[in-house]
């Protein structure tokens, strides 16, 4: 079984950063959905890989 580009190491976990033109904000969008904002690249990718593991996508309620 081979990797997408997307998804390199098999994980299925998605997550994209946008740089917001004309500002210094980074606009950063989690596997699970849940939306965070920053000036540093190095806080951006913390708190995507500090999110808890397991949680569930945005909309799931149990």
């Amino acid at each position: 079984m081979s990797a997408s580009p997307a998804a390199p190491f098999g994980t299925g976990e998605i997550y994209r950063v946008d740089w917001l033109p004309g500002t210094d904000v980074l606009h950063g969008t989690c596997h699970c959905g849940r939306e965070h904002t920053a000036q540093d690249p190095i806080e951006m990718w913390e708190w995507m890989l500090a999110h808890p593991q397991g949680h569930e996508p945005q909309g799931n309620s149990s």
